[in-house]
């Protein structure tokens, strides 16, 4: 056969089949057109015509023909090789698939406000990372107006928040987890602790404050509770959105912010800062997860949101059979020193 060059789209005009690289592969394992076919569930002569109406397309031949069966050529020897490369990789993205499909790998992108981050969605994230390691995670603490944005843009897959009342509710679907208690901090020997008391708000309003900006969550509910206590709000305020920024703030001087107290107590380990034992317990309405209604979520997706699901179900179940400490109680746990460290 006269030598030629094989075109960058040689297959398509030589209508390569997935059969034909079977069949390469079982006549390199049997070296036997009968065996190779059998093993294939094939006749002999329809595997002998599929070898050689390939051959006349490739102007190739791949296999010698002899008495004792068949052995590749040169040519055929490279068919096999890269028949079997091709196969292997169909069977990998198979189990890519079949990963895919049961949520084991792919990729979530998750939002979250403070409390639930540490709460909620850190356990939940370890557990997934131990059970679908190839299971790509993204994760973002940020308020309820930005999440809602996100998730309403597909940037996110699903969110831990609240609802802003300017969004329409109606196009998410949400599921209550939980109310988020709130606390004051202070660096660890601030003036204030010296009073040796729970603390009010006209104990307070004379600080200087590092609270979120004007309109957000917690600087409204600060602000309310304020004026609760017949008090003005606090009016030496510097803005941070950021608890990281906050915490650092507190540490270095005399301010105080107003943290979730889970997130608070997460820091127990450092001793920089002190919750501020005050007066009672208060906190700000119930956060959920939120996703979008019409957008279906990738297997990846749902396992994470599965999990998270099973989690603030088990959450709200604890906290039905926990009773709640009465003022007495909570007095004394502010007062307690040990416990009121962050």
């Amino acid at each position: 056969m006269t030598p030629h060059r094989f075109p960058a789209n040689w297959f398509l005009k030589a209508r390569l089949k997935l059969r034909h690289l079977q069949l390469f592969v079982a006549l390199d394992e049997h070296r036997n057109l009968h065996r190779a076919a059998a093993s294939l569930t094939m006749s002999q002569p329809a595997a002998s015509k599929l070898l050689g109406d390939l051959e006349e397309s490739l102007g190739v031949t791949l296999f010698e023909r002899h008495g004792r069966g068949v052995e590749p050529n040169w040519y055929g020897g490279l068919m096999i090789r890269h028949a079997r490369a091709i196969l292997s990789g169909l069977q990998e993205a198979g189990e890519e698939l079949n990963d895919l499909l049961a949520g084991h790998s792919g990729s979530v992108s998750i939002g979250t406000v403070m409390a639930p981050a540490v709460e909620l969605v850190v356990p939940v994230i370890t557990t997934l990372t131990r059970e679908h390691p190839d299971l790509k995670i993204a994760v973002a603490v940020e308020t309820s107006d930005v999440l809602a944005e996100r998730v309403r843009q597909g940037v996110m897959d699903f969110a831990i928040g609240r609802l802003p009342d300017h969004v329409d509710a109606a196009c998410f679907d949400y599921q209550e987890i939980s109310s988020e208690e709130l606390c004051f901090v202070c660096r660890d020997g601030h003036p204030l602790l010296r009073l040796g008391r729970p603390l009010t708000a006209a104990d307070l309003v004379d600080a200087t404050w590092i609270l979120q900006p004007l309109g957000s969550l917690l600087r409204s509910r600060v602000e309310a509770l304020f004026r609760a206590e017949g008090v003005p709000p606090p009016r030496k305020v510097i803005e941070s959105a950021s608890p990281v920024i906050s915490l650092a703030m507190v540490a270095e001087n005399d301010s105080v912010t107003v943290f979730a107290r889970a997130l608070a107590q997460v820091f127990s380990p450092t001793g920089c800062c002190t919750i501020v034992p005050f007066h009672k317990r208060f906190s700000v309405e119930p956060y959920g997860i939120f996703w979008l209604k019409d957008r279906p979520l990738s297997p990846g997706a749902r396992t994470a949101l599965a999990a998270l699901r099973a989690a603030s179900d088990a959450k709200m179940r604890r906290a039905q059979e926990t009773p709640q400490p009465g003022p007495s109680s909570d007095t004394q746990m502010h007062m307690d020193s040990a416990d009121n460290r962050i």
